[in-house]
């Protein structure tokens, strides 16, 4: 099936084809300027995305949201993550705000999960919905060149100790957050 990315984050897209393989997948056109993720939720960021891009090009848009939950700080910063150090914040001052509010956290307080929800939205207004959730904690040092975002802090329970950007890009996506919601979305689009 042909689809769309919506997303203009290239680390996040390049995992979204390495997982929909079965797919055409399209970037996403360069003229089509930002969508304001401004919902309170992944899923309506999610959406807005998808419908927008999918209603500009005319072609089944696929896109996600993704939000990092810490229990110690009441599920922050959730769907603020890609904004929790400010609106314009670097991947590298997210994390570093994240390992400052949480530097007095002791580490059996620092259990979290990475949320992610995909949506494929296509042409005549019929949509696809999954979800992936992997569960683990932050480490107080980032660890590893990987990955991108919180991937340096989070290391997840299946990942032999591991964190994200520790582990190869198919170890990751097997058990990532991502990966799940973008495999379930697959077998969904296929069936």
């Amino acid at each position: 099936m042909r689809l769309v990315m919506a997303s203009a984050n290239a680390h996040k897209a390049l995992e979204i084809a390495e997982i929909l393989t079965d797919h055409d997948i399209e970037p996403r056109p360069r003229d089509l300027g930002e969508v304001v993720e401004d919902e309170k939720t992944l899923e309506g960021n999610a959406r807005l995305k998808a419908v927008a891009v999918c209603a500009r090009t005319g072609v089944p848009a696929v896109a996600d949201d993704t939000g990092l939950e810490v229990d110690a700080l009441g599920g922050l910063p959730g769907v603020r993550s890609a904004r929790f150090a400010g609106e314009s914040a670097t991947d590298a001052e997210n994390l570093a705000k994240l390992l400052d509010v949480m530097r007095e956290i002791p580490e059996s307080k620092r259990t979290a999960r990475f949320r992610t929800v995909a949506l494929v939205a296509f042409p005549d207004g019929h949509e696809v919905l999954t979800h992936g959730v992997v569960e683990g904690v932050i480490s107080s040092q980032p660890s590893g060149i990987g990955g991108f975002g919180y991937d340096p802090v989070f290391v997840p329970n299946e990942g032999r100790g591991l964190s994200f950007a520790e582990m190869e890009p198919e170890e990751k996506n097997l058990i990532s957050h991502r990966g799940r919601a973008f495999r379930l979305l697959a077998k969904m689009l296929a069936d």
